[in-house]
C-alpha cells in the first residue's frame, strides 16, 4: 500500500531543505547510499520552502502492518532536528507539525512504482 506523511519544519532560510529528507532516508534505510529497493519502505520526500518553513511530503510504500512503524521512524528522524552531511556539517530544524495525509491523484503513479520496487 502507498501512504503519505507530511511535516512542517521551521528552518533557517539559508539551511539545506534536503537535509530532513536525508534524515528520513537514514532512519528508514540505515544508509543514505544503498542498492534499491529501500529495505523497509521505498519512499520519496518532496520539500517545499516557504520563508522559514519547509513543508515535507513523504510518499512511501509499506505493508499495512508496517505503516505505524514507518511513520514513527519518520517522526523520530524529524524530531531529532538535525542531519549531518558527510563532511560533518549539520543542518538544524524544529518540527512544528507532522501527520498523515491522503495520496494525491498525481502521486498514484509514483506510489505504484515505489510499491513494486
Amino acid at each position: 500500500m502507498t501512504y503519505v506523511h507530511t511535516a512542517t519544519l521551521m528552518m533557517d532560510p539559508a539551511a539545506d531543505s534536503r537535509a530532513p529528507g536525508a534524515a528520513i532516508t537514514l532512519a528508514l534505510c540505515g544508509a543514505l547510499d544503498h542498492e534499491p529497493p529501500c529495505p523497509l519502505a521505498p519512499h520519496h520526500t518532496d520539500a517545499t520552502r516557504v520563508g522559514d518553513e519547509v513543508h515535507l511530503r513523504v510518499l512511501f510504500a509499506a505493508d499495512a502492518g508496517q505503516e505505524p512503524a514507518v511513520r514513527e521512524l519518520i517522526d523520530t528522524a524529524l524530531a531529532s532536528g538535525e542531519a549531518r552531511a558527510a563532511d560533518g556539517t549539520a543542518t538544524h530544524w524544529r518540527l512544528a507539525r507532522s501527520g498523515r495525509d491522503e495520496v494525491a491523484d498525481a502521486e498514484v503513479p509514483q506510489g505504484a512504482r515505489l510499491a513494486t520496487g
